[in-house]
């Protein structure tokens, strides 16, 4: 694997994107690093497979109130490009094993909640490349949260289940015969939209209790309505979160995992852009070190929570979600993607960076494969990666 590591740098210093490059840094060595103890089963095993993760963001996750154009055109309204092979392929070859899709499907449902054809296939032939890289993929529902189609509250419950089983029923059809390669993954971020507390789990405020046990029973929902498919949906892995899908939503008592008809084959999904300071606020700080013992726990520590829940336990987690946003801070996030990919990588937990192709301006810049150059403007980052994801 050292080889491999090593082939990659030239390979990713010549997909260097210069339009965006900040000039050079240096992926820092964490020499002898300590491994936590993993269980043995089948879905600690399955996991430690994803190794190094990336996320199609803003691309058929995009969505809108009034589109009037070609519903299809949606897949480049927020991210500006459309997906190819030849973005797979690259991805592929730069050591990326797994890609998260995340899609909308509320935009391309009609009002018994069938889903478009054009849509449907359209997502299909992107897994298929992915599959024909031979990656591993996460599918989901993503921005779907809403009066008319799903809300995770107790007053939605019964629609919410119409919504979710109507939409997974036919995507579980439809990938049936797909391998363990392909994997589910219920909702994305589930929260009570327009609260004070969205983002924020507080045991002590019953709009979060009330929401985080509607999620658990949704997460059944989900459970339950792929199983009932048929085909490789018997013992397909499935991707469960908890309140937000944070890392405190999973770690809150209220949490539970779904029942379901097969042992160690339902994962727990987890974002994670901590320390949120600097990896999510733009007005907030442009440092980190991997030197610096408050930055390193500051990763350690829910990561140490996570790992002694559920991990420990023989219960997988992934974190497929995480990144820090460009703030002309090259160094800084070389560091983080170092520190961060490695005290995951050592809890056994695989992690997907979160990249919605925008590199420049003052939004959330979190651009890492610049898609329509086919290059990796920041190849430090993705050699940090490379070098301390599960291999």
């Amino acid at each position: 694997m050292l080889l491999r590591r090593l082939l990659l740098i030239p390979f990713l210093l010549f997909l260097c994107g210069g339009a965006f490059s900040e000039g050079s840094a240096t992926v820092p060595e964490f020499g002898d690093f300590k491994t936590f103890d993993l269980p043995e089963n089948e879905g600690t095993r399955f996991v430690q497979n994803l190794r190094a993760g990336w996320g199609l963001g803003n691309t058929f996750d995009a969505h809108a109130d009034h589109f009037s154009g070609n519903p299809l055109d949606l897949e480049g309204y927020w991210c500006r490009v459309k997906t190819t092979q030849e973005m797979i392929r690259t991805l592929h070859q730069a050591g990326f094993s797994s890609i998260r899709i995340p899609v909308s499907w509320h935009n391309h449902v009609n009002e018994a909640f069938e889903i478009d054809k054009d849509w449907m296939d359209r997502i299909q032939t992107v897994v298929d490349w992915c599959m024909e890289e031979g990656m591993y993929v996460i599918l989901n529902t993503h921005h779907d949260e809403g009066d008319a189609y799903f809300y995770p509250d107790s007053a939605h419950l019964e629609s919410s289940k119409r919504y979710l089983t109507a939409v997974w029923s036919q995507i579980a059809e439809r990938f049936a015969d797909y391998d363990e390669h392909l994997i589910f993954e219920s909702m994305n971020e589930p929260r009570p939209k327009g609260t004070d507390v969205e983002w924020v789990f507080d045991p002590s405020s019953p709009v979060c209790v009330d929401c985080a046990e509607t999620i658990n029973l949704l997460n059944q929902c989900f459970v339950d309505t792929v199983r009932a498919s048929s085909s490789q949906n018997a013992t397909r892995f499935l991707l469960v979160p908890g309140y937000c899908a944070s890392a405190d939503g999973a770690l809150a008592d209220v949490f539970r995992l779904p029942d379901d008809t097969i042992e160690n084959h339902i994962l727990v999904e987890v974002h994670a852009y901590t320390p949120y300071d600097f990896a999510l606020n733009r007005n907030g700080t442009s440092k980190f070190s991997a030197d610096k013992p408050s930055d390193r726990s500051s990763v350690a520590g829910f990561m140490n929570k996570l790992y002694d829940k559920f991990v420990s336990n023989g219960i997988p987690v992934v974190i497929d979600e995480y990144g820090a946003l460009d703030k002309h801070n090259l160094q800084d996030r070389v560091d983080f993607f170092a520190w961060y990919v490695a005290s995951a990588t050592a809890r056994h937990m695989p992690c997907f960076v979160w990249d919605n192709n925008f590199f420049q301006g003052n939004g959330e810049c979190f651009g890492f494969f610049d898609r329509a150059s086919l290059s990796f403007p920041y190849p430090e980052i993705i050699s940090a990666i490379m070098k301390y994801a599960i291999q």
